[in-house]
Parts: C-alpha cells; structure tokens; sequence
C-alpha cells in the first residue's frame, strides 16, 4: 500500500474516532494522529478568503459550543470594590473585586505604574492550575515588572481558586463562567478613563494560558496576547475549565488549539513553549501552522515562538522575560525601567503574605448578596434551558 494511502487511511480512522462525541479532553490525539491532522486542516485553507471562511467557523463554535451566547446582556455595572492600596517600588498593588454580573464577583489585585500617563495600556493576566496561584510569586512578580514598565495589570482568580468560592472549579460550566469573566475583566479595564483601548494585552501560563487565547480568538478587543506553555495540537487542556464544553468540535467543524490561537492573527502573538510538556513540538508543528496563518495577512513580524527545549511546564523567569519584551514593544511600553545589563530586573518586587492580597476578610466580607453554590449559578442563569 502506498505511502500517502495509508496516512489517509490513519487519518480517516483518526477523524472517525473522534466523532463518537463532541469534547475533545486531555489528549485528546497522538502526537502522531496530530500532526497528521495538522496537515488536513492546511489542506481545507489555501488563500485568506478560506482561511476567514474556516476562521469564521471556528470562532462561532467557541461561542456557541461553551453558550457564550445564552449569558444575560450586561452592559457596565462593575461596582467595583477597590481597597488597601500599596506603594511600592515603581508600582503599586490594589485589592480589587468587581461584579461579573448581579451577585457573582471577580477577585483579583490591580498592579498600576507608580507614575501612570492619562493613557496607559492594560493586561489581563489570568492564572493556571495551582491552588491559590493569583497569589503566588511568579504572578505577584510579573505583574509587578509589567506595572513598572507602565502598564494597569488586572490579576484574577480562576472560579473556585484562591477567593473565587462562590462556585467549585470542576462544576460543568467551568469554562464559560471563566471566558465571561475575562470578558468582564477585559470590559472594565475599558470603561476606566486611564486606560488606552488600543494597547490591551493578555497573558498567562498553562491555564492562564488557555484563558489568553480563547478570549483572544473571539474579542479583537484583546491587541497583543501571549499564552504561555499551553498552545498544543495534540492536548487540548485537562480540565473541564478548558475542554469540558464542545469547543473543539461540533457535527459540522472539527479544530484544536493551534487554530484557535491562530485567531489571533493579524495582532501581535507570542507562543511561549518547553521541552518537556505538550508544546514539546511547537517549533516544528504548532508554529509553521500559524505562521500559515499570518502570511495571509502579510503579518509573519508580528507572530514569534520563544522555545526553551531545557525548560519545564511553567511561568519561569526566562519564560516572563520575554513576555516583558514582547508586551514592551507591541503596546509601548517602558522596557528600560526594568532592564540591565544581564537581563530583565525582577528584584524590585516585594513579594507580598496572601492575606494581604484578599479583597474579602473578615472585616470585609463578601457581599451578602452572592449566590454560593454550583446549582444556584446555574439555575440563576438558566444554564440548563
């Protein structure tokens, strides 16, 4: 049997399988039926007229697929809840909830430059898996550099981590409620008179990392994005948070994460990647794809991979460094007040307790008209109609 017959063959068998139900979790493929797979979604595009059709496709089954569409219309209302501000060195870190819609709340801190312009540009920065991670160094830390280089960072908690308990992290609509966070988040940055429209970014690693390109892919509002150690073609996120509504898949379109974060295209994209998860291979599969992509829009300067083959799964120094550089250039941004000789500064930053980073204490409570509890966000939504 010929060469090419029997990878088509493969291919069909791949595709078959897969169509046994509509979520695509984990692992979804190989790393062999990926690739294979990789090759006829290429093979369905050839001209940027195509690629829009297929894009177009693609971006209405993220929406449709996690009902993105059925959450109530909601125009401003934030009633932020901003307290205990610190100066630090070069920024300073607020304690920040606003309401994602009547009754259920944000968590997070706002870092903003010490001396900040009438304009400034904004980041989102979302978190991955760890427990209490929004509190963690690695985040305190980047948010910090980027505020000090003049940027309003909002950091956020996942539902179900750190001060987001009104829900748990595994209830089934994990990935729409923290879509639609972000969509808040991203639409209260906008609302604040400081803020640029025009240089908004968003950032995070693993988790973080399938937040940044999920809204990136179906809000051009978001102008530069950088996810972190997640874009794979093969993995497509092992939480229900990111593959436990069909987004993937619907009885009419099939995709994967590499396409999703092609979405991106034309605006500025760094793809940050390692050598010993599931971007691995991101050099060699996952970037030509989306280079594909932006040449179409005559756009290739503005798409990069940072590939550290010694590196691990995570948001480590090398991996914020050039995030820092990245963000510095495409939303202007002041790279020299953290910079020296060796590298990027990070040793400013005072690492804060986790307390002292919480919005609600006992002294300040959650307000008392939250809704608590997987069942009542649900029904209050009306998520099961």
């Amino acid at each position: 049997m010929k060469k090419g017959l029997l990878l088509f063959i493969m291919l069909i068998g791949i595709i078959a399988n897969a169509q046994e139900d509509m979520l695509c979790m984990g692992r979804h493929w190989t790393e062999d039926e990926a690739n294979l797979v990789m090759k006829k979604f290429s093979s369905e595009w050839n001209d940027l007229q195509s690629w829009e059709q297929r894009a177009d496709i693609i971006r209405s089954g993220i929406i449709s697929g996690m009902k993105l569409d059925k959450m109530p219309d909601i125009k401003g209302n934030f009633n932020p809840i901003i307290r205990n501000k610190r100066i630090m060195d070069g920024y300073t870190v607020e304690n920040v909830a606003i309401e994602s819609f009547p009754g259920f709340y944000i968590t997070g801190n706002i870092y903003r430059p010490i001396k900040p312009d009438t304009k400034n540009a904004a980041i989102l920065s979302p978190h991955g898996h760890m427990l209490d991670k929004r509190l963690k160094e690695d985040v305190q830390t980047r948010c910090a550099v980027l505020a000090r280089m003049g940027a309003i960072v909002f950091a956020y908690d996942m539902i179900g981590h750190a001060e987001s308990k009104q829900v748990t992290h595994k209830m089934p609509f994990a990935l729409l409620l923290q879509t639609w966070n972000s969509k808040r988040v991203l639409e209260y940055l906008l609302s604040r008179p400081d803020v640029d429209a025009e240089r908004i970014g968003m950032t995070g690693g693993s988790g973080g990392g399938t937040q940044t390109f999920v809204l990136t892919a179906i809000d051009d509002r978001i102008k530069v994005a950088v996810p972190a150690v997640q874009v794979s073609a093969h993995f497509f996120g092992g939480c229900v948070c990111e593959s436990g509504m069909p987004i993937h898949k619907s009885k009419a379109h099939q995709t994967n994460n590499v396409e999703i974060a092609a979405l991106c295209a034309p605006r500025p994209l760094l793809l940050i990647s390692n050598g010993a998860d599931w971007t691995r291979n991101t050099p060699r599969i996952e970037y030509p794809y989306i280079q594909k992509v932006y040449a179409q829009y005559n756009a290739e300067h503005k798409v990069e991979n940072v590939h550290l083959p010694n590196e691990k799964h995570d948001y480590g120094y090398s991996k914020r460094a050039a995030t820092y550089m990245f963000f510095g250039y495409h939303l202007d941004l002041d790279v020299g007040n953290v910079t020296v000789t060796n590298g990027v500064q990070e040793d400013f930053v005072i690492i804060l307790p986790h307390d002292d980073l919480k919005v609600f204490t006992e002294a300040n409570p959650r307000p008392a008209d939250a809704i608590m509890g997987d069942e009542a966000i649900i029904a209050y939504l009306h998520l099961d109609d």
